[in-house]
């Protein structure tokens, strides 16, 4: 077919040529930028297809970070910046606070990690350490040579390796979150951004601008995720940079080992799946990690679980499979919203399961079969399952101990958290031993076992007695390397109290060595005031007449040539007292009188070292009152200076007036707090001997504005029943304007009705005042308090104002006193304020008694006293921290050598002759070795009494019965033993410390391989 040609001037051919050459070459140009932008995007996508050129780049990148740990602090580490709940949860992001606690605590750091410069070069940046993270951790115990006490990891239950998940778990995760993570064909993948799933989550988010109704799911992957739920703060996805970090970071550590990432993914896998937070649990706690979850969500049994899905789909097991899988599926959907699915709507949670039951089918991922059985089954939260195993706290006691130790140390809240850190501890404990002498507290438990330990017998258990109520502690240090180290530890209570620590026991005469001390003390002070006088000059001096101590340090030294320590203080253990109980002691507000364990004593003068060897009360009562009277003079001077001043005399006693006011204050707030203002005045009533004049007087107090009908409605009711029941209405309106409460001042209406005046005051004041504290009523009592105790500073009152200042100068004395004793390890903040507190009536516990005997044995040095060895924290990571004692600290001398080594002597004499006698001969070892021992014993009767009037006992009941001996054996060990028994069975047994010096001989197998004085160094 011919086409008809067309025809051109020739002006339009060279236009048209001139313009085609121009379209040609801008053609040209195109066809350039459009080639290089298609190679672009193939390069864009072969790169996101493939990784291989981030792969490259960011192995050889991170082939520098690392770290190595090295001997002493490091001062090239990066602790965690964020408070993540991995770094948290492990202790990574608390280890400088931890640090600065330990240190405190005598504590070095031996070795730390350094990280390498790359690696620091991270952290600066704001990523996330790269390195090889752990799943689980916990907190380890070991002893002395290493043997497992305690452990602990969290998660519980996790997968070992990539081959122990189930292929239906690992494909649905895959196909839920991430799935191209395990693409065989792309070896070098960076498993941490989706190219695909990223740009739609940015297309999604910029959407969201325009619409808020826009649904954004996110674009993360697995790797990111970890680095989320494990190191964002709150483990969340606060702003776009931190998505950015979370990206980052992953694709570095997915690089730490070569370009080739196909077992880091398969491990990211694994990571992910023991690691994904799903919420908490009451009794649980934080629950991550599908085995924790499948536990405490569903009850059911990890490895059950696995077992079941790990087997083909068949017609025998469909059931169960489909319930596991139903159940390992929603825990893998919860994640994206733990709390709220797991916590608060489990029907939304069900339902989304059903949803990608059908999608998982629909993608071949499960077979129509099982997803068909899945959905015929239904989520139902169950309690975790738990063991019903008995617990023995025995058996538990020294780790529950060493626990709370570390919590107090790390300063940390609770036990649940330091159960979760990454540390592994070394303590100095011989498990072996250990075990040993549990072994035999619990033998002499029985009849049999008593009587094999020769515990009955005179002064112990008599042959009916029921060895099984009492129980038994004992502790034993090692003075090694210049530090005391807890060697056993133990006691036989069944119940989470711990005798050694955590009581406040009568130990009787134990009481005696902190005296004993304080006293040679005192005299070491005395000699250190006088020492350089001569005769003429100590004669020149006058004491005060009540201070007897000081009159006996100046004559001595003014009598004798030899005015060295040692002398005096051999001397001032030679001084003579009366062991005559037939005295009544005026001490502690109140007059009280004391006895001797053995009556014999009773008409005997003793040497105060006599008396300690056979431990004589009264001699140690009375030089208590010695060392009272001159703390008396030392920390408030003598009586004349208190007594004879009227200045001071009113500062004394405004300052008693203040002080025992306020208790009676907190006793009546104690008795109306809470209650309303109705019940207040009813209880008044209560407390009130029925009578018009002092029920019209409360009622005219409290209520000083209420009605003339209101008043005697209350009176009517509260005299109903009795004679007055018959008042008119003349007679009550006569009490309603006769004790109106501007009739008579405070202190005469409580006169009249017979109560306290400031609790009379009180129930007023709360009237108006409902909701004040106990600290807001004592500073609005304060000028009310005062006027209460008016008649206290009357001149006719002289003697009884003498006994009160007396009391509040010997208050400060025991005061005194006590802090000497704290000084020394005494675990109470105040000692009871009477003469007894030297027989034992403080209190003490063997712990302390323990710590105190170390300090004998150390010559009066402060060693450190410890359990704890050493603290591994986060082995294995960029934050490995490895902390010992210091060896090179100084020990301080709390006490002279001078005044211990008399101690010493003494603490032997009580051995070797006196009330520990049974071990006179040593500590006899079945290898034929034998140890000296020295030490004291204590028998404490602590008892409840009620007294009448005139002091009248009406009741007297045995609350505790303890027998203890704090030892020393050889020239390193020491500790204590005690046995003790509670109410209601403290009144059946009779036995003395004699029991707990006998039990100590009995343990000399047991404790053979921890007495061992060869080869180690003291």
């Amino acid at each position: 077919m011919n086409r008809p040609s067309i025809r051109f001037p020739r002006v339009a051919l060279r236009t048209i040529g001139t313009v085609s050459i121009w379209r040609w070459s801008q053609w040209g140009c195109g066809a350039a930028l459009l080639v290089a932008l298609l190679v672009s995007a193939r390069i864009v996508q072969h790169e996101a297809n493939t990784s291989e050129l981030q792969a490259h780049y960011l192995s050889d990148f991170a082939h520098d970070a690392g770290y190595t740990v090295e001997n002493g602090p490091s001062h090239a580490i990066r602790f965690p910046a964020t408070q993540g709940p991995y770094d948290v949860r492990m202790g990574y992001a608390e280890l400088p606070a931890f640090t600065a606690r330990l240190k405190a605590d005598g504590f070095v750091v031996a070795n730390q990690a350094r990280d390498s410069a790359r690696m620091l070069e991270l952290a600066d940046a704001g990523l996330f350490l790269p390195y090889d993270e752990k799943d689980q951790a916990g907190l380890v115990l070991r002893d002395t040579d290493g043997t497992m006490l305690f452990d602990t990891r969290y998660p519980r239950r996790a997968y070992a390796s990539f081959d122990a998940v189930p292929p239906l778990v690992r494909d649905s995760l895959l196909f839920i979150e991430d799935k191209y993570l395990l693409a065989a064909d792309q070896p070098e993948r960076n498993p941490a951004i989706d190219w695909g799933r990223f740009g739609r989550a940015l297309v999604d988010q910029a959407a969201r601008l325009v619409t808020h109704r826009q649904h954004t799911p996110g674009g993360s992957t697995l790797a990111t995720q970890i680095e989320k739920f494990r190191h964002s703060a709150g483990g969340r996805t606060a702003t776009p940079p931190e998505k950015l970090r979370q990206i980052a970071s992953a694709s570095v550590r997915a690089y730490l080992d070569g370009p080739r990432t196909m077992p880091v993914r398969q491990q990211i896998l694994v990571h992910y799946l023991n690691s994904v937070p799903l919420a908490a649990r009451p009794g649980v706690g934080e629950v991550n990690g599908i085995g924790d979850g499948l536990a405490a969500w569903y009850g059911r049994d990890f490895n059950n679980v696995n077992r079941l899905l790990g087997e083909p789909v068949s017609a025998a097991t469909l059931d169960e499979q489909a319930l596991a899988f139903r159940q390992v599926l929603s825990l893998l959907i919860a994640q994206r919203a733990p709390s709220y699915f797991l916590q608060r709507d489990h029907a939304a949670l069900a339902k989304l399961t059903d949803s990608y039951l059908r999608l998982l089918a629909s993608g071949g991922v499960i077979t129509p079969e099982l997803r068909d059985a899945a959905l015929a089954t239904s989520l139902t939260m169950n309690a975790p399952t738990r063991k019903t195993v008995p617990v023995s706290y025995v058996e538990r006691k020294a780790v529950l101990t060493l626990r709370t130790q570390l919590m107090e140390m790390l300063g940390l809240k609770t036990i649940y958290d330091l159960d979760r850190l990454d540390l592994d501890a070394r303590t100095s404990l011989d498990d072996p031993v250990q075990q040993a002498v549990s072994e035999r507290l619990a033998a002499v438990a029985t009849k049999d076992g008593a009587r094999a330990a020769g515990l009955v017998g005179f002064e112990m258990l008599k042959p009916a007695d029921d060895p099984s109520k009492i129980a038994y502690s004992f502790t034993l240090y090692e003075r090694r390397n210049g530090q005391n180290l807890v060697r056993v530890q133990t006691d036989s209570v069944n119940q989470p109290f711990d005798i050694n620590s955590g009581a406040r026991l009568n130990l009787g005469s134990t009481a005696k060595l902190r005296t004993l001390i304080t006293y040679l003390q005192i005299v070491s002070d005395l000699h250190a005031r006088y020492a350089a006088l001569d005769a003429k000059q100590l004669r020149a001096i006058e004491p005060d007449p009540t201070d007897a101590l000081t009159r006996w340090a100046l004559d001595y030294l003014a009598t004798t040539r030899d005015h060295s320590l040692p002398a005096m203080l051999e001397a001032a253990v030679q001084r003579k007292y009366s062991a005559n109980p037939g005295q009544t002691f005026y001490t502690g507000g109140g007059a009280q009188s004391f006895t001797n364990f053995e009556s014999s004593d009773n008409g005997q003068i003793l040497t105060i070292q006599r008396a300690f060897q056979h431990s004589v009360n009264l001699v140690f009562v009375r030089l208590m009152r010695d060392i009272v009277r001159y703390e008396m003079i030392q920390t408030s001077g003598p009586p004349a200076k208190w007594l004879d001043d009227p200045a001071a005399r009113k500062a004394y006693l405004t300052r008693f007036a203040d002080g025992e006011s306020r208790v009676y204050l907190k006793r009546f707030f104690t008795r109306y707090k809470g209650k309303t203002a109705d019940e207040q005045l009813a209880t008044l009533l209560r407390h009130t001997r029925r009578g018009p004049a002092r029920i019209a007087t409360e009622l005219r107090m409290v209520v000083p504005n209420g009605s003339q009908p209101w008043f005697d409605a209350q009176m009517r009711a509260q005299l109903k029943g009795t004679k007055f029941q018959w008042l008119d209405d003349e007679d009550l309106a006569k009490y309603y304007n006769k004790y109106a409460v501007d009739k008579f001042n405070l202190n005469d209406r409580g006169y009249i009705a017979g109560v306290h005046p400031l609790e009379l005051w009180l129930v007023a004041w709360l009237r108006v005042h409902p909701a004040a504290t106990l600290a807001q009523a004592g500073q609005a009592s304060k000028d009310v308090r005062l006027y209460t105790y008016r008649w206290l500073f009357r001149s006719r009152y002289h003697a009884t104002q003498d006994r009160r200042i007396r009391r509040m100068v010997e208050l400060r004395a025991y005061d005194a006193i006590g802090k000497s004793w704290r000084a020394l390890g005494y675990p109470f903040a105040r000692i009871t304020p009477s003469y007894g507190a030297a027989i034992g009536a403080s209190g003490d516990n063997p712990a302390a008694l323990a710590k105190l005997i170390g300090l004998v044995e150390s010559g009066g040095k402060q060693l450190p006293t410890h359990s704890i060895e050493s603290l591994d924290f986060a082995r294995g990571t960029p934050y490995e921290t490895r902390f010992v004692h210091d060896a090179a600290a100084t020990p301080r001398q709390l006490v002279t050598p001078q005044i211990m080594r008399v101690v010493r002597e003494m603490l032997t004499t009580v051995v070797q002759g006196g009330t520990a006698n049974r071990l006179a001969m040593g500590m006899t070892l079945p290898d034929g070795r034998t140890l000296p021992v020295y030490g004291k014993t204590g028998t404490g009767d602590q008892r409840f009494n009620v007294y009448g009037p005139g002091a009248r006992l009406i009741e007297s009941r045995k609350v505790n019965r303890c027998a203890t001996f704090v030892f020393a054996i050889g020239d390193r060990y020491f500790g204590t033993i005690t046995a003790w028994v509670h109410e209601p069975y403290a009144a059946r047994y009779t036995f003395t410390s004699a029991m707990a010096v006998q039990l100590l001989k009995s343990m000399a197998p047991a404790l053979q391989p921890v007495l061992d004085p060869r080869g180690k160094a003291s």
